[in-house]
């Protein structure tokens, strides 16, 4: 198995470099083809769009929103141009209401999807939006890469989050292009349940799994000694020094996520490192 179609969207030059680079470098070392949808976005809140907006109000919100999908095309033009690499680009603009729907219906046709951090500096409610539409909507693991992350695509420390869940091995059956090549790869179990199938040996079943396809693998067990589960994967992964984490995305609904927080939201607003979700 190996990624041959990619896919990240830009819609914002400010935010979009560590990302486009990391999917440039992807599509070099797999020999893979790399789509691009630069997208202006008409940020208008829909209800307050039409209430009474002049024709000349929604007139320049719109050419603003294009103006922004052809500065996001030159940007990303001028980095394909130079990579040698196989890439197409596509230039669109949606209003933040139908954003979702179109990430989503590119998004499936793709074997993997790289996407900035949603959250931080500069990050509008567009970027997670795009994260969400693509996990969900289009049903496509997603690479999140944060702001200072490496371009290359070498990952020789993975850590794997495993947690027994089904969205935790649709990450992992993702993963296994990189998992396979890397050189090591954790995978960390926090609290593991004392009842269950798995109590006696946690991650021993998943462990077993990825070393009959090559990949070298151990297990950690690790006690939840801070009040948040992402803390304790963050931590683990600046002590492993880890290149990549591989976990599955909202285990809880995406409304309790966002009102109460939970462990994706927090490694997304939190990881320096890159991200490897599926749901």
């Amino acid at each position: 198995m190996a990624y041959k179609s990619l896919l990240t969207v830009v819609t914002d030059t400010k935010i979009a470099k560590p990302a486009l680079e990391k999917a440039i470098a992807i599509a070099g070392a797999e020999d893979a083809h790399l789509d691009v949808l630069c997208i202006g976005v008409d940020r208008t809140q829909t209800g307050y769009y039409y209430a009474g907006a002049s024709a000349v109000f929604q007139q320049e919100v719109i050419e603003k929103a294009k103006e922004e999908a052809a500065e996001a095309e030159a940007f990303t033009t001028g980095m394909l141009e130079k990579s040698g690499i196989k890439w197409s680009l596509d230039k669109a603009v949606a209003q933040l209401a139908g954003l979702g729907r179109l990430v989503a219906h590119r998004a499936r046709f793709n074997d993997l999807i790289i996407l900035p951090r949603p959250y931080g500096k500069g990050c509008g409610q567009e970027q997670e939006i795009i994260v969400e539409s693509a996990l969900f909507e289009g049903h496509v693991p997603t690479l999140v890469i944060p702001p200072k992350a490496k371009a290359s695509t070498d990952a020789s420390r993975v850590i794997v989050a495993w947690n027994e869940s089904s969205e935790s091995m649709s990450a992992v059956r993702a993963a296994l292009p990189s998992l396979i090549a890397a050189d090591s790869v954790n995978i960390v179990v926090i609290d593991p349940p004392q009842h269950g199938p798995d109590r006696s040996d946690p991650g021993g079943a998943l462990s077993q799994m990825l070393v009959r396809h090559g990949v070298k693998a151990e297990i950690t067990v690790l006690a939840k000694t801070m009040p948040r589960v992402s803390d304790v994967l963050l931590r683990h992964a600046r002590d492993m020094d880890a290149d990549m984490l591989v976990m599955g995305a909202y285990g809880h609904s995406r409304f309790r996520e966002a009102i109460l927080g939970g462990a994706t939201r927090n490694m997304l607003e939190n990881a320096s490192v890159p991200i490897l979700m599926a749901h």
